[in-house]
């Protein structure tokens, strides 16, 4: 690209920003004064990235500028100096003085950590990636355990509030405070709302007709095999004959929220065990859906496995009673909290109402993207999110992978990391790292390649098993060698469709 042409595209880029400015400034002041600076640039990189200026990047990079890819955090900033020496360069003087009050590169940085720090409660100076590691029952009867995870790097312990009771967790909130090695920060912990979950309540085997069901611990499944997903066992007397069609599964499987067999329809994607077993609707009722399993990676289906509709338009709510009677606990036992199915930014406002009305204003919240909808919602879920100071994304890429494509998933986890980078928005790197390491005590070479990207976060999450210690030395390892090279990431600037979406939904709500 020629410099003349280049610095006119710049121009073009400059002049948009300068145009949505007062939207920026309005969307600043609808947030918590640590994160007004931060929400303006959010919106600036959303304008950025709703084009295509891989050109225009390209063209920077042949002449040795620092080109608009490596500037998530600080957008005016950069496309104000690569305009500058670009005019530079063609012999002219820009005598415009920055009209917008900004971000530079060293502000965005002291930005990111100063939020990191508050969140996770630490005093780092430079960007210092944080480990979270599950607990599991092994670990409830073993301070020393958790004692000798603390000082291979453990700084977050994490109670997923799905399984167990206040009793359990009690007793395992005792063993971390007092499992704190002298001279050691104390072990933040951090709680998941349980949520909407989907999941397999009971499996039944039709053994004759009408109501004849069998209750199995676990059913053999493969390509080809009718899997009936009902409401209720009850369904099974009737289907014969209102809807001889759908009664022709012997495997009866009963979901956890009855309310998403409304919503299913012909050919839409049913997941089973985190996408392990893939099955399409063949034919749908108001209480029952026959479902043809496509793909099976595993040769056996149980109860409590989780189900994935990518394609189904689901009315869950997004805290359920449940979740709302936890919250107290979790004001009272832990500094963080994960929610589990934030969709929307309406999603947002509604835990903030919930945790006013207890009197929590401290709590660390972390949004759980785990789905696609969340995803598309992003740029708004984090606008509102900043109304308070202590907030955190979390890639949940086990559901986010079903939910998206496998294929994907990677393309998606990065799109989080670089709008996050734009908020300042500390963020959490989950599901599956070292996961070979800490279940078998082996790690694939994929898991260490994985390990190394999860740097760029400013947090990753261990799951459980029995070589967790030693999954939590080789991260905190991995993570050392890679603070020490990695900034995030240069990219090519191709228009981003979460950004185009998220300008509309915000220029929809301020009424630009």
């Amino acid at each position: 690209m020629e410099t003349e042409k280049l610095e006119r595209e710049l121009e073009k880029i400059h002049a948009t920003l300068i145009k949505k400015e007062s939207v920026a400034v309005r969307i600043g002041a609808s947030v918590h004064p640590l994160y007004i600076n931060s929400a303006k640039n959010l919106y600036r990189y959303l304008l950025l990235r709703s084009k295509d200026i891989r050109k225009t990047q390209n063209a920077l990079s042949e002449l040795g500028i620092s080109s608009l890819g490596t500037g998530a955090g600080y957008v005016y900033s950069n496309v104000f100096a690569a305009l500058k020496l670009v005019k530079l360069i063609n012999g002219k003087r820009w005598k415009a003085n920055k009209q917008i009050e900004t971000l530079s590169f060293s502000d965005s940085k002291a930005l990111l950590v100063r939020h990191a720090n508050l969140l996770f409660n630490t005093e780092s100076l430079v960007r210092d990636t944080e480990i979270m590691v599950t607990m599991q029952d092994e670990l409830n009867n073993s301070k020393k355990q958790i004692r000798k995870l603390a000082m291979a790097g453990m700084g977050i312990a994490r109670i997923n509030l799905s399984h167990g009771d206040p009793k359990i967790w009690k007793k395992i909130l005792h063993k971390i405070h007092v499992a704190t090695p002298a001279g050691y920060r104390p072990t933040q912990v951090y709680m998941d709302l349980p949520g909407p979950k989907i999941r397999i309540d009971t499996i039944y085997h039709k053994t004759g007709k009408g109501t004849d069901l069998e209750t199995l611990p676990y059913v053999k499944i493969g390509k080809g095999t009718h899997i009936l997903l009902i409401k209720h066992p009850s369904v099974a007397m009737s289907l014969e004959d209102k809807n001889p069609q759908l009664s022709v599964a012997q495997i009866l499987v009963e979901v956890s929220l009855p309310q998403i067999i409304k919503g299913l329809q012909e050919g839409h994607s049913v997941f089973f065990d985190d996408g392990a077993i893939e099955a399409e609707v063949v034919s749908s009722s108001n209480v029952a859906a026959l479902l043809l399993v496509k793909k099976s990676r595993k040769k056996k289906l149980r109860p409590s496995k989780g189900i994935n509709l990518p394609q189904t338009n689901l009315e869950l709510p997004s805290l359920t009673k449940e979740d709302l009677e936890l919250l107290p606990f979790i004001k009272a036992n832990a500094q963080l909290m994960g929610y589990s199915f934030v969709q929307t930014a309406e999603d947002v406002a509604q835990l903030y109402e919930e945790l006013n009305k207890i009197g929590d204003q401290d709590t660390g919240v972390i949004f759980k993207i785990e789905n696609s909808k969340a995803f598309e919602n992003l740029p708004s879920i984090l606008l509102k999110a900043m109304q308070r100071p202590k907030v955190g994304v979390m890639i949940a890429r086990g559901d986010l992978a079903v939910e998206v494509g496998f294929e994907r998933i990677s393309e998606v986890q990065n799109e989080i990391l670089w709008l996050c980078e734009a908020a300042q928005i500390p963020v959490i790197w989950a599901t599956q790292v070292l996961d070979s390491l800490a279940k078998k005590g082996m790690a694939t070479r994929a898991e260490i390649s994985d390990a190394t990207i999860s740097a760029q976060a400013e947090c990753v999450m261990l799951n459980k098993g029995r070589y967790i210690l030693e999954a939590t030395k080789t991260l905190r390892n991995v993570l050392r060698r890679m603070e020490a090279h990695s900034q995030k990431s240069k990219n090519t600037l191709r228009a981003l469709k979460v950004a185009k979406t998220g300008l509309k939904n915000i220029h929809k709500e301020y009424a630009v």
